[in-house]
C-alpha cells in the first residue's frame, strides 16, 4: 500500500521503530504526548499531529505502540482517538503490549466502524529496533496482514502470523514470561556465584559455553558486569507485562507459577526505586539480601 502512515507513540521502542519506516520511504504523520520525543522524526519529514484522531484522519493505516492497556484504548477507542478519526477501510495496527481480550474488543469496536484491526507486538528490544531487526508476531485476518508487509519488513526482519486477532499478543506474552522469568534466575546464579568466591567474568564465560546458556544470560549479563542499567525495557515495563501474563492465564485456567513468583522480584526492585532503570537491575535485590556486587572493572 501506498500512502501516509500514522505513528502514535514514538518512546524507547516506538522512536527508532518510526524512525526505520521513514528510511525505508514512508511519510508519517506523528503523535506522542511528549512532544519531544517526535523531534528526531520530524527531522526525516514527519508530520505532527495533535492527537489520534488527527493522525488517523490524515492516513490510511495507523501504528500504535503505547506503554499500557488503557493507553492503548484511549488512543484507539477514546473521544478523540482513532476511531474518531479513521475512514472504512483503515487498519489500525496495535504494536503495543497488552490484554489480548482488550485487544478483541477493541478490534470489535472498530469492525463496526469498517476500520480492521492487527495485533501485531514486537519482540528483540532497542538494539535491535534501531537495526530494524525486530520480529513482528502478528494476529489478524491474512488479507489484512498482507496489506501491512511492507511496514514489517521496514521495522524488523521476520514476521510471523500465528493466528486470529489476539494471538500475537497471546505469544508476545508467552516470550516475554520466559525471558522474565529467566532474568531473575540470571540474577539469583550470578549473585551465588560471586557470594560463593567466583570471579563474575569467568561465571559468564563458563555458563554461556555450558548448558545454563539462555538469552537472558546474554542480553542481561554483560549489562550487570559492566554495571549497565540504561533502560532497553524498564522495570516497570516488566512487571506491566507480567501483570497481563498473570491476568492472561487466570482468565485461562493456567497455573503459572513462576511468572508469578519471579513478579514480586520485580516489584522489589520498584520498591527499591529502580523503576526505569533496565529489567537487569533486579540483581540489586539479591546483591543487597546476600551483601555482595556483581559488578566487575572490566567489560566482559
Amino acid at each position: 500500500m501506498t500512502g501516509k502512515v500514522g505513528f502514535i507513540g514514538l518512546g524507547a521502542m516506538g522512536g527508532p521503530m518510526a524512525l526505520n519506516l521513514a528510511k525505508a520511504g514512508h511519510k508519517l504523520v506523528v503523535h506522542d504526548i511528549d512532544q519531544s520525543k517526535t523531534a528526531a522524526v520530524r527531522a526525516k519529514g514527519a508530520e505532527l499531529a495533535g492527537n489520534a484522531q488527527a493522525v488517523a484522519a490524515a492516513v490510511e493505516r495507523t501504528i500504535v505502540i503505547v506503554e499500557t492497556t488503557e493507553q492503548a484504548e484511549a488512543v484507539i477507542a477514546g473521544e478523540r482517538g482513532i476511531i474518531a478519526g479513521a475512514k472504512p477501510g483503515h487498519i489500525v495496527v496495535c504494536m503495543a503490549t497488552i490484554d489480548p481480550f482488550a485487544a478483541r474488543a477493541l478490534a470489535d469496536r472498530l469492525k463496526a466502524k469498517g476500520i480492521a484491526m492487527l495485533d501485531a507486538p514486537v519482540s528483540g528490544g532497542t538494539v535491535r529496533a534501531e537495526a530494524g531487526e525486530l520480529s513482528v508476531i502478528v494476529g489478524g485476518e491474512a488479507d489484512v496482514i498482507a496489506r501491512c508487509e511492507d511496514l514489517f519488513s521496514a521495522m524488523g526482519n521476520r514476521t510471523f502470523h500465528v493466528g486470529p486477532l489476539g494471538s500475537g499478543l497471546a505469544m508476545k506474552l508467552v516470550n516475554n514470561m520466559l525471558v522474565q522469568v529467566n532474568t531473575v534466575a540470571v540474577a539469583e546464579a550470578l549473585v551465588l556465584g560471586v557470594k560463593a568466591g567466583l570471579d563474575p567474568k569467568t561465571i559468564y564465560e563458563v555458563v554461556r559455553a555450558s548448558t545454563g546458556a539462555s538469552a537472558a544470560w546474554e542480553m542481561r549479563v554483560p549489562r550487570i558486569l559492566a554495571g549497565d542499567y540504561e533502560p532497553g525495557g524498564t522495570v516497570d515495563i516488566s512487571y506491566k507485562d507480567q501483570e497481563l501474563e498473570t491476568a492472561f492465564a487466570k482468565r485461562l485456567g493456567v497455573p503459572v507459577l513462576l511468572a508469578n513468583v519471579t513478579q514480586q522480584v520485580y516489584q522489589m526492585a520498584r520498591a527499591q526505586g529502580l523503576n526505569k532503570r533496565d529489567g537487569a537491575a533486579v540483581v540489586k535485590v539479591f546483591e543487597q539480601m546476600a551483601g555482595v556486587t556483581v559488578k566487575t572493572k572490566e567489560k566482559p
